[in-house]
């Protein structure tokens, strides 16, 4: 890929982020659930943002699994797994820029359905 076209793409995301990141704000009662995907893996953490403290993180990658529909949904029953564990059952999703279709919306969902609202 071009230098300019990823230049580009890297700017508008970074636009992104730091426009949904000016409005969602985590709690300890209600923390900010953040996804990172890269091309090989998917990363997700809950953070409270009061104390800057991570309440629950799950890694892709320590899992074996990859950065695709049905292996992130796998990745969500995890999270959702470990949030019920500490007695979290609302989060605010960061979706760190990324637009929301593909892996990010089926994490989403997935994670719905492990009884996570959002």
């Amino acid at each position: 890929m071009l230098k300019s076209i990823q230049n580009r793409k890297n700017r508008l995301r970074a636009q992104r982020k730091a426009r949904v990141r000016g409005k969602v704000f985590g709690t300890a009662e209600m923390p900010r659930l953040t996804v990172f995907k890269s091309n090989k893996h998917f990363y997700a953490q809950a953070i409270d943002d009061t104390t800057g403290n991570t309440l629950a993180s799950v890694d892709g990658r320590k899992l074996g699994l990859k950065s695709n529909r049905e292996d992130v949904k796998k990745v969500a029953q995890e999270l959702g797994k470990n949030l019920a564990s500490k007695n979290i059952e609302a989060v605010s999703f960061d979706r760190n820029g990324y637009l929301y279709h593909g892996v990010v919306a089926s994490f989403a969902e997935a994670l719905r359905e492990a009884g996570i609202k959002f």
